[in-house]
């Protein structure tokens, strides 16, 4: 016996709940560090204006003196805040199936109301609707990890992402509604075109960068990710300066393993970032190919915040009168915010 329409809407609920509990986006696996990172601290946050709003503080407008006696000191009204305003972004991913290729599935959908689904029928069902529902959540994970990366500019619904908060421009654009052309402290640290010719190179352009993140508000970078190219350069101006090799008792003698298990900078691990590598296949040539970027993040300064009620919603759009199709979707508001660029580089070799 077929399934009806209710029926079905209440199997594929079902299907789309299990893969949506408890967040699916959050069990992100290593292959998007970036991700992975920010969404694991994601903050909720309520949408009542248009924009969400950082403070910032951009100084401490002191009015130090020095004095004797009965000099006249003055006194001053601190103005030492700004606010980075930030608006939400939506994303739909979907999917239908229309009756026939159902039916050819062995899945047939009636509008008699007293129908009931065979055990064979529930079956198929359920088989069909779990890839269905798995390569939903890939696909809409697999494309946010890019928009996460990218600066917001390949469409005008788009969130800026990454490119666009740790920009390889720093002194120029609108970043959360404040101009960093004329506001120096809205700046993130760059470091690009690092030559990689001479051995240590690399290892010294990295201590600066650390340097020039950590110099403001005590904060250092606990989120490092790379690019292939980035990471090999990286590894190998690490062999060179250490010079040693790690051994490993072997059976009869000492084996040798000149693989490492890790490649770590100031205690933080180096993770690559292979959506960094496909950017440079989908946004074509630019001065600093991702391949050749490193970022060095502060989670503490940098946020990722969905929208409280409306983040990985499961959707069910009911068929429209003139299409035998059936629906099913998850849709997500979300944004990225920063209030501190100064913490936070983006470097690059050549």
């Amino acid at each position: 016996m077929p399934f009806t329409q209710n029926q079905l809407a209440v199997g594929s609920n079902y299907q789309l709940d299990y893969f949506l509990k408890n967040d699916p986006i959050d069990q992100i696996n290593t292959r998007h560090p970036l991700y992975s990172a920010l969404i694991a601290k994601k903050k909720e946050t309520v949408v009542g204006n248009e924009y969400e709003v950082e403070q910032v503080r951009f100084t401490n407008d002191s009015n130090y003196q020095n004095y004797f006696g009965a000099d006249q000191v003055t006194f001053n009204e601190k103005d030492t805040v700004r606010q980075a305003k930030y608006r939400h972004f939506n994303f739909h991913d979907g999917f239908g199936f229309d009756e026939d290729t159902l039916r050819a599935n062995g899945i047939i959908i009636t509008d008699d109301e007293e129908a009931t689904a065979s055990k064979a029928e529930k079956v198929q069902l359920t088989n069909r609707l779990k890839e269905s529902f798995e390569t939903l959540k890939l696909g809409a994970q697999e494309n946010l990890d890019k928009e996460m990366h990218l600066d917001g500019t390949q469409s005008a619904k788009a969130c800026p992402g990454l490119d666009h908060l740790i920009s390889t421009t720093p002194n120029t654009g609108i970043v959360g509604g404040i101009d960093a052309s004329t506001a120096n402290w809205w700046r993130n640290n760059t470091n690009l075109a690092i030559p990689t010719t001479t051995a240590g190179t690399l290892v010294d352009e990295m201590e600066q960068s650390w340097r020039a993140c950590s110099r403001y508000g005590n904060m250092f970078p606990d989120l490092i990710i790379a690019g292939q190219d980035f990471i090999d350069a990286y590894r190998k101006d690490a062999q060179a300066i250490n010079s040693r090799w790690i051994t490993v008792p072997g059976k009869g003698g000492v084996s040798q393993d000149a693989s490492t298990s890790g490649l770590y900078f100031h205690n933080v691990e180096v993770v690559w970032d292979p959506t960094m590598d496909a950017l440079d296949d989908i946004v074509g040539p630019q001065d600093h190919p991702w391949s050749k970027r490193a970022y060095f993040l502060n989670t503490r300064s940098l946020f990722f915040k969905p929208v409280s009620g409306a983040w990985m919603k499961r959707r069910r759009p009911p068929r429209v009168y003139d299409r035998y199709v059936h629906y099913w979707a998850i849709t997500g508001a979300y944004r990225m915010t920063c209030n501190q660029r100064n913490s936070n580089a983006v470097l690059s070799i050549y």
